[in-house]
C-alpha cells in the first residue's frame, strides 16, 4: 500500500488515476459538460440527440432496434422515448413486418430539433477531441469504439447466459409444481377411498340387516322356545323306569 502510494506521489498521480472505471467517469462528466454548454438550454440531451439521430437515419425501428443502435438499456430508453414523444418530437406507429412491434419516427418538431442540435454537437465533438493532441485523436476514437463494441457483446453474453438460468429455473418450478400436484391429487383419492371404507352400508342406512349378518345369523342354532321345552322335559320324566 505504501508502495503504491510512493508511486503515484513519484508520477504525480492521484490514487484513482489508474483505475479505467473512474477515469471513464471523469472523462463522461466532461464531455456532458461540454455538450450542455455547446447545446445550450431547451436543446435535446445527449441521450435524446443520439435517439434522435439513430430514427433519422433509419425510420421505422423498433425499440430493440433503438437498443442496438444506442447502447442505451431498454427499460431507460422505453421511459425516454415515451417522455420524447411526450414533447412532440418523436411518433409511434404499428410495425408493418411485424403487428406485434411498435415502431418509432421523427415528427416534423423532432426533425426541426435534431437540425438545430446536429452543428452543436459537433461543435462539442471537436472542443473534446481538442483536449488532445491532433496525432492521438484517431487512436483514441478507435479505442472507444473497441470498448463499446466489447462491452456490449459481454453485456450481451452475460444477459443471454442470464435468460438461459431464469428459463431453467422457471422449468425446474414447473415440474416441481406439477409433482406437488400429483401428490396432492394421490392424497385426495386415498382420503376419499378411507372414508368410504368407514361409512356404514346402505343396508344398514335403510334399517335392514346387512347379507353378512343374515349369514352368520344362519350358522347360529335356533334358541328354543320356553313352552316347547316345558313340554319336552315333562314327557321325559315320565317315560323314565321308576324306581
Amino acid at each position: 500500500m505504501a508502495k503504491g502510494k510512493r508511486k503515484h506521489a513519484a508520477e504525480g498521480l492521484r490514487p484513482l488515476d489508474d483505475s479505467p472505471s473512474h477515469l471513464m467517469h471523469r472523462v463522461l462528466q466532461i464531455a456532458l459538460d461540454i455538450y450542455a454548454e455547446e447545446a445550450g438550454p431547451g436543446a435535446p440531451t445527449q441521450r435524446q440527440y443520439a435517439v434522435l439521430a439513430a430514427v433519422a437515419d433509419n425510420e421505422g425501428l423498433t425499440q430493440t432496434d433503438l437498443v442496438n443502435a444506442t447502447g442505451i438499456d431498454r427499460s431507460t430508453l422505453a421511459d425516454l422515448v415515451a417522455r420524447m414523444m411526450g414533447k412532440g418530437l418523436l411518433a409511434r406507429e404499428r410495425s408493418a413486418t411485424d403487428g406485434r412491434a411498435n415502431t418509432v419516427r421523427l415528427s416534423s418538431e423532432g426533425r426541426a430539433a435534431l437540425d438545430a442540435a446536429r452543428p452543436r454537437v459537433e461543435a462539442a465533438d471537436r472542443r473534446i477531441l481538442s483536449l488532445i493532441p491532433r496525432g492521438k485523436r484517431d487512436s483514441l476514437m478507435k479505442i472507444l469504439g473497441e470498448l463499446a463494441r466489447e462491452g456490449e457483446q459481454a453485456g450481451s453474453s452475460s444477459a443471454e447466459a442470464a435468460a438461459r438460468k431464469a428459463e431453467k429455473a422457471r422449468r425446474k418450478l414447473e415440474r416441481e409444481a406439477a409433482r406437488l400436484a400429483r401428490k396432492a391429487r394421490k392424497a385426495k383419492k386415498a382420503e376419499a377411498k378411507a372414508e368410504k371404507a368407514d361409512r356404514p352400508g346402505k343396508a344398514l342406512k335403510r334399517g335392514k340387516t346387512p347379507k353378512s349378518a343374515g349369514a352368520l345369523q344362519a350358522l347360529e342354532p335356533p334358541l328354543p322356545d320356553p313352552a316347547t321345552a316345558s313340554r319336552s322335559g315333562k314327557a321325559k320324566k315320565a317315560a323314565a323306569p321308576k324306581g
